[in-house]
């Protein structure tokens, strides 16, 4: 009952902000204009997936143009928290500031195809790093002057593996020197600066340069910072008389700590809470004991490789990125031209879950018979605190231990992209065409390694590593199953290279047959190549007869697996836009993405190579009435083939090893909306709300699995319905402008598996904020979930991807944030 009030809360919302557009509309129409049209949205230009900047209201797909007041009102968490913000868009932004997961229209990645740009170039041209995506090398400062996101429409046209485009424009120097200079403080110990400046060198050339630095301890209490770094970027822009050209560069040097889930109820009685031993909104598994890990493996040369590695350095990525681009007339056509360079380096440190907490007791026993293979007349096996051997009972506790999975990686990347276009409008007696033609082009790699090891830990927040140690029977330790917490060495092992080349030619045009009617049409084809090679491994036995945590490592044999492909793709796109007037129109829109393999796949063993195909439909209404706005959009998504095959965790192995395949096709069937009512000039309320059935279609498996039990299921961890209401007001109090601002978001039921045997709850979550701004200065103080309303975003993917938890509802997962507030004190100029 409370799934429905609030979804039809969220319904009542929106239909409350159609209500009055058809009746302000219909007396425009009639002769009476609005007189308070100011800062209209029909008047926000957008310049993402278009020939040329058209107005949003002009466009024949769903796009969102945030400028920066408007994400400083939102005040998001960090980017997925921001996109989640928007219709369609669906977000798990509780691993930490990047790496979050996002989901557009029901696309089933953890990603979904949403390739970040910055002036309209991606800084990296796959879609995903080695262990990073585009949130993680775009970050939201002072110097992003707009964030365009399109989903679904021309995407696959303007970008590469794209199904949306989350682009972002930088501020550029004009005429008149301004800048700004903001210092935010938060709860979770958060302590960051942000400034730019930009201005004139002379009467044709202008500059910007800004960034920000940054310390948080984070929203779980790792017992160490869990984010510290910043970013610098700076551009200087030359105007000739023929065009623009523009110079950037981007530095990032950042930590980020990654967040995983958490046991939160006792598997031997899901009833019973752990939240005495982890926190539900602050405890991790992020632990001090993990600041010193030893990873050991055998090289391709037999010679044993040692390093400690430190928890706290976390993701630490950093990267440099040089751009230039040109924008001018060539003759008749408008030329666009765009090249950059990104090198950079990924160090990723962190501890992933793995199998559900085990009864201490249960957990020792089964490994009793190869602790006495051996190490002879072992009697029991007993808990000690690793590191200092004092004795240890689970059972003065929860009564349970856990392991968990330690990854360290390590991720040497380039890539080299350039895209050139003209654009020229052709005069014809049925109207006129936008004709974009383009190339794009890139050169890129990287060469990676990674090696994981199995902890040892304890039930509670920041867990101490736990040695198991066999006892004689007169109490005399005879060895130990686990080695300075370590359970298992290497369990898993892999390195490699790759270079990569691809090449995309792409047209598209705009036919505007009347003021009314506007159709276009675009196709991009796709070559790459990539040569790569991985590195083969073994099982191994580093020989320390005093434990058995290196008994089944994996080492490098020396050998390498090399690979070449070549996959080619092709993607199109037709649409259409009719404005019945200059209050109400129509957009319809049908497209072909299709996603080849990353090049990973060149650098791994014995890979699955398989090109991803989706087909989008969508058809929307839109009107907007004087500051007020309603887009609907309907979506009809297909998968074929998608693959939804997964390696699970195998706590016999301690290895990464059992291959679940699966294949198939998904389809999503869904309606967004997006609206802004201005009940008067000072009350608004924003709202956007997804509805969607998100299924599994066609399935089967190669192993035997019952595929019939997936056909018909919802999407792992995808809802039916989420949205959010954001009310706010304005007001002055002698000099001072004040804001007022709240927030309601919802998110359905969604299952942690694709027989969905466990749930993920519905939950929510109420934020507000106040700003005040007087001349110059700014202040503005923002609480998020301030109910400290509990939530699931995701279950346990290591294990219960295929079956679930064996509970109804999940018992281990990653929570939503508790309640937190930030206070930003900012001055312009």
């Amino acid at each position: 009952m409370i799934k429905k009030r609030t979804t039809l809360a969220v319904g009542c919302a929106l239909a409350a902000l159609a209500a009055p557009a058809i009746a302000q509309v219909a007396t425009e129409e009639a002769g009476q204009p609005n007189q308070t049209a100011q800062a209209t949205d029909s008047q926000v230009v957008v310049v993402t997936g278009s020939a040329r900047p058209q107005r949003r209201f002009d466009v024949s797909y769903a796009v969102n143009a945030l400028s920066q007041d408007e994400v400083r009102k939102l005040a998001p968490l960090n980017m997925a928290d921001l996109l989640g913000k928007l219709p369609g868009i669906q977000v798990e932004a509780t691993g930490g500031e990047v790496q979050n997961v996002t989901r557009v229209r029901g696309i089933p990645t953890d990603d979904g195809y949403a390739l970040f740009q910055q002036d309209g170039l991606p800084l990296m041209t796959e879609i995903n790093g080695f262990f990073f995506r585009g949130d993680s090398m775009h970050r939201y400062d002072l110097m992003t002057k707009t964030i365009e996101v399109v989903r679904g429409g021309p995407a696959p046209i303007y970008a590469s593996q794209a199904a949306a485009i989350v682009n972002s424009t930088t501020v550029t120097g004009t005429e008149t020197t301004r800048g700004k200079a903001q210092v935010t403080v938060g709860t979770t110990g958060l302590k960051r600066i942000d400034a730019y400046q930009a201005g004139k060198i002379d009467d044709r050339t202008f500059y910007a340069i800004g960034g920000f630095v940054r310390e948080d301890d984070g929203h779980r209490d790792n017992g160490f910072p869990n984010d510290r770094g910043g970013q610098l970027r700076a551009n200087i822009k030359r105007v000739t008389d023929t065009g623009t050209w523009k110079l950037s560069a981007n530095f990032l040097n950042d930590h980020n700590v990654f967040y995983l889930p958490i046991p939160v109820a006792d598997p031997r009685n899901p009833s019973v809470s752990l939240d005495p031993y982890i926190d539900y909104f602050k405890g991790t598994m992020n632990s001090p004991a993990l600041r010193n890990v030893p990873i050991r493996y055998l090289d391709g040369a037999n010679t044993l490789q040692t390093e400690r590695r430190d928890l706290a350095n976390g993701r630490h990525l950093r990267f440099g990125n040089i751009g230039l681009q040109y924008d001018g007339e060539l003759g008749p056509w408008q030329l666009s031209a765009k090249a950059g360079f990104t090198k950079g380096k990924l160090d990723f440190d962190a501890f992933y879950s793995t199998s559900n907490p085990a009864d201490a007791a249960t957990f020792a026993n089964g490994f009793l018979a190869s602790a006495r293979t051996a190490f002879g007349a072992v009697d029991r096996l007993g808990y000690a605190l690793a590191g200092n051997g004092l004795a240890y009972d689970p059972a003065s506790a929860s009564g349970l231990v856990m392991q968990g999975q330690y990854r360290a990686l390590t991720s040497d990347f380039r890539s080299a992209q350039a895209d050139v276009n003209v654009t020229r409008n052709f005069q014809t007696g049925l109207g006129n065409h936008d004709v974009k033609l383009g190339v794009y082009a890139s050169n890129y790699g990287a060469t990676t390694r990674s090696v994981y090891n199995d902890m040892l830990i304890e039930v509670r927040g920041q867990p101490r590593t736990l040695d198991l140690l066999a006892y004689s029977a007169g109490g005399a330790v005879l060895g130990s199953v686990t080695d300075n917490g370590v359970l298992r060495y290497t369990t898993t092992l892999n390195g490699g290279d790759v270079d990569a080349r691809m090449a995309a030619l792409y047209l598209n045009d705009t036919w505007e047959i009347s003021d009314r009617l506007r159709l276009d049409a675009g196709v991009r084809t796709e070559r790459y190549k990539y040569d790569g090679y991985a590195m083969l491994t073994k099982a191994a036995n580093l020989g320390d007869a005093a434990t058995l945590a290196d008994n089944t490592t994996r080492a490098f044999t020396g050998e390498r697996q090399s690979h070449v492909y070549k996959p080619h793709t092709t993607n199109w796109t037709v649409g259409a836009n009719y404005d019945f007037s200059t209050r109400f129109g129509g957009y319809a829109r049908a497209s072909h993405l299709e996603v080849p393999p990353t090049m990973q796949v060149a650098s791994s063993v014995d890979p699955l190579v398989l090109t991803t195909k989706a087909n989008q439909y969508e058809a929307g209404f839109k009107t907007t009435f004087g500051r007020s706005y309603l887009y609907i959009t309907a979506f009809y998504t297909e998968f074929d083939p998608l693959n939804t095959s997964f390696v699970a965790f195998n706590p016999v192995t301690g290895r990464n090893d059992q291959t679940v395949p699966f294949f198939g096709k998904a389809v999503i069937r869904g309606a967004e909306a997006d609206g802004a009512w201005y009940l008067t000039d000072r009350l608004v309320v924003n709202a956007s709300l997804t509805i969607q059935d998100p299924k599994y279609r066609d399935f089967v498996s190669a192993t035997g699995a019952d595929p019939s039990r997936v056909v018909g299921n919802r999407i792992v961890r995808e809802p039916k319905v989420f949205g959010n209401i954001r009310p706010s007001y304005s007001f002055t109090v002698g000099d001072n402008k004040v804001d007022v601002s709240a927030g309601y978001a919802y998110m359905g039921k969604r299952f942690v598996d694709l027989f969905n045997a466990t749930a993920l709850p519905s939950y929510h979550s109420v934020g507000a904020g106040i700003t005040v701004t007087r001349g110059e200065w700014q202040f503005q103080l923002t609480g998020d979930n301030l109910t400290n309303a509990k939530g699931l975003t995701e279950g346990n993917p290591r294990t219960d991807t295929l079956a679930g938890q064996g509970s109804s509802e999940a018992i281990y997962g990653r929570p939503v944030f508790g309640r937190s507030a930030r206070l930003v004190v900012s001055k312009q100029w």
